[in-house]
């Protein structure tokens, strides 16, 4: 068990629209100026997305990610963790893109395909006669009733062997118990390396549910296929509280957590969060309360094995 747990905010992500939140950073300067801040709120990582700075539209484009990854990088010490996951709606050229361009120390890997339904957002605006922001927003959640988040073997390999190359440590991201066995395979094949960092994403429709029971659950087949000493783990509930309770779990049992808008949006059951930050400082109250301190970004980067800042391209 670590002494430490890290925290890492996600801070925009691309299962949101910003309907949902007036708070939700969109624009590059939004988006690592929240980085930043939950750097110094304690924040070991942050995790990134890119949007569409007019529209909030989850993007891919480079110059957004540049602009996003060169401020935070030359203003903080914190671990910068890019998405290969996009979203559903990208190719798999667009999502890995960020990889042979930036280099970054840590980035996701989805470790299977699967639904990914956001459709019934837009079916509780229906619901309550509630009205979208933007134009795009609607169809953008109601098109996931029908679309597959692709991450075939043969895309896994593609992702890894970038990967590799460049010397990005893989967040292998595990939506079900299947994923598990994706990950297992992958090792006996030689094709990820120990040892692991696994993320449990929990609350996903189409995925396993965000449940205590669920995360124990997945944790003891995590030690039964990968050994308890040669793997790290973290966590993530999406959604208000689960985001909490999964976290609160995470720290009991040794692990680590991820928080921030990217998965859940309110910090408490009558407010939303005004930022990110506030998230991480309410998760890292919870770590303290239960007996656990939280990593600083050069002690996570010792707990990861990660190659430093120094060797990204950004």
């Amino acid at each position: 068990m670590n002494e430490k747990c890290i925290i890492t905010a996600a801070i925009t992500g691309g299962d949101v629209v910003p309907s949902q939140s007036a708070y939700l950073p969109i624009r590059p300067k939004q988006i690592y100026e929240e980085a930043l801040r939950c750097a110094d709120a304690g924040a070991a990582i942050v995790h990134i997305h890119a949007r569409d700075p007019r529209t909030g539209e989850p993007s891919s484009q480079l110059a957004l990610f540049e602009e996003i990854l060169t401020n935070i990088k030359q203003k903080s010490d914190v671990i910068i963790c890019v998405t290969t996951g996009g979203n559903p709606s990208m190719s798999l050229q667009e999502r890995m893109s960020v990889l042979p361009r930036f280099k970054p120390e840590m980035a996701t890997l989805n470790m299977g395909t699967m639904n990914y339904g956001l459709h019934f957002i837009a079916e509780s605006y229906e619901r309550e006669k509630k009205e979208f922001k933007y134009e795009w927003e609607k169809h953008y959640l109601e098109s996931t009733r029908d679309s597959v988040f692709k991450n075939t073997f043969l895309d896994l390999d593609y992702i890894l062997r970038s990967m590799h190359e460049h010397q990005v440590k893989p967040e292998c991201e595990i939506y079900d118990l299947g994923m598990i066995y994706n990950t297992s395979y992958l090792v006996r094949e030689g094709k990820l390396r120990k040892p692991l960092q696994v993320q449990f994403v929990l609350g996903v429709l189409g995925g396993a549910r965000a449940d205590l029971g669920v995360l124990q659950t997945l944790k003891t087949i995590s030690d039964q296929e990968f050994g308890g000493n040669e793997y790290s783990w973290s966590a993530v509930g999406a959604g208000y509280p689960q985001e909490f309770h999964i976290g609160a779990l995470a720290v009991l049992m040794g692990g680590n957590v991820r928080v921030g808008m990217e998965d859940n949006l309110r910090l408490d059951k009558k407010n939303y969060a005004k930022s990110n930050a506030e998230l991480v400082e309410k998760m890292i109250r919870i770590a303290r309360t239960l007996d656990k301190e939280v990593a600083t970004p050069e002690e996570a980067r010792q707990m990861l094995g990660l190659k430093g800042k120094d060797k990204t391209n950004f």
